[in-house]
């Protein structure tokens, strides 16, 4: 049986691909451009929400993060995906002075998600294919279909009245397949902010006729390592030692590393703000023997820099896809040491930072072409996308599995949501 059954006779079906660093919404119409202008003419919302202390506005996406890095007073938010499935999920946060469960918050950006897509729209959607990862949680099939089940709650409650899912590289496989003129074998691989997924499918304009494609598809499979897994190794081992991971109390012990685990990942920042963790910094100062670089972990801590700080890594990893060395000022938190207001980031360093998480990559891989019963030479084309698939030693890793393939980089941020709005069409029409 259909899904579009007991639909209305016309209904009009979005694909919404909620990302872990940024968002997209799709609408198939012929002629016309698939992905929605979400914020200005920008095809992307960024995956963030800022709430301002002051008046109790919200924005959203750059703005919020322009909000932010301003100065205002408040409460940034980001990478909310990468809690779906885990117990923080049904925890608070203090926002505004007041205990908000991160559900709630969830909501809230998915609500201004679809309102955008309506107003782009110029209608209001009440169907949606929704793009997910392979695996929200590794290893974990409750958890992981847990996770599916508060997202779907999440967009019902934005007014999503018939919703379906789609894994986000097999959505990316349908964009990619749009622009083909003879039949290929493709191992998509989309590397998204918080997982890395894969599919191997067979794309043709024939089958793209298709309305069940489930023969089409040999093999998907995935890992929770995505951007910022390696935004956070990158931290750990370039940037966090200048605030003092590593160096020695007066006891001669190492400076314990939680709150330098909590500033390196996006959605634990928050968490180094907290009195008892603003008082454990405090007494660290006390007893480093090397007191400068605790100041500086002091002030990120008392000026709320800490997603100032992971933002300036991440341009920095951005960089780092075209150049050998980069740098980040560090001035704004440089306290009594301001002869080191700069920290160099070298390819080499980020390279043996990811090294276990690109093997981890890798292995999926391999293990998916065993899976599908296919040698790597019958492979026509790798397929790259998502924000960080440009990373250069996880494409040089993937391509050394296929090396026969030819190498396609499809848009980066765009290709997941124009997959599912096809996806969408096929679906709901």
């Amino acid at each position: 049986m259909s899904l579009a059954a007991g639909l209305p006779a016309a209904v009009d079906a979005c694909g919404i691909d909620f990302g872990t660093s940024n968002s997209t919404a799709g609408w198939s119409r012929p002629g016309q451009q698939t992905l929605l202008a979400l914020e200005d003419d920008k095809l992307t919302l960024p995956s963030v929400i800022f709430f301002h202390a002051e008046d109790a506005h919200v924005s959203y996406g750059r703005a919020a993060l322009a909000d932010y890095l301003e100065g205002h007073e408040g409460r940034l938010m980001r990478s909310l995906k990468s809690l779906l499935g885990t117990s923080m999920m049904d925890e608070h946060t203090e926002v505004a002075g007041r205990a908000v469960p991160f559900r709630m918050l969830l909501a809230q950006f998915i609500g201004e998600l679809k309102r955008r897509a309506d107003v782009a729209a110029d209608h209001p959607f009440t169907c949606a294919v929704l793009g997910r990862p392979v695996f929200f949680v590794d290893g974990d099939p409750v958890a992981d279909q847990r996770a599916q089940d508060t997202l779907e709650t999440t967009a019902r409650q934005a007014g999503l009245r018939h919703i379906a899912f789609q894994f986000e590289p097999i959505a990316a496989a349908f964009a990619y397949e749009s622009q083909v003129v003879h039949e290929e074998l493709v191992l998509v691989v989309d590397i998204g902010g918080g997982t890395s997924d894969f599919t191997l499918i067979r794309v043709g304009p024939e089958r793209a006729k298709q309305p069940e494609r489930r023969d089409d598809i040999l093999a998907s499979g995935g890992v929770h390592i995505g951007g910022t897994d390696f935004d956070k190794a990158l931290s750990l081992t370039s940037m966090m030692p200048a605030l003092g991971l590593g160096s020695l109390l007066k006891s001669g012990r190492e400076v314990p590393s939680s709150q330098y685990f909590n500033l390196a990942t996006w959605h634990t920042i928050n968490l180094a703000y907290t009195k008892k963790a603003e008082l454990q910094i405090a007494e660290l100062h006390r007893d480093a023997a090397d007191p400068p670089r605790l100041e500086r972990l002091q002030r990120v801590v008392r000026e709320r820099a800490g997603h100032w700080l992971a933002l300036q890594v991440e341009l920095a990893k951005i960089a780092l896809s075209n150049a050998d060395t980069t740098q980040i000022d560090i001035g704004r938190i440089s306290g009594s040491i301001p002869a080191a207001e700069t920290v160099l980031l070298r390819r080499l360093d980020f390279d043996r930072a990811i090294d276990g998480l690109v093997t981890s990559i890798e292995q999926t891989v391999a293990q998916l072409l065993v899976d599908a019963g296919i040698h790597a030479a019958d492979i026509d084309t790798v397929f790259f996308t998502g924000g960080s698939s440009g990373v250069p030693l996880l494409r040089q890793r993937v391509l050394a599995l296929i090396p026969q393939a030819r190498c396609v980089e499809g848009d980066l941020f765009g290709s997941i949501g124009t997959g599912l709005a096809l996806d969408a069409q096929r679906k709901f029409a």
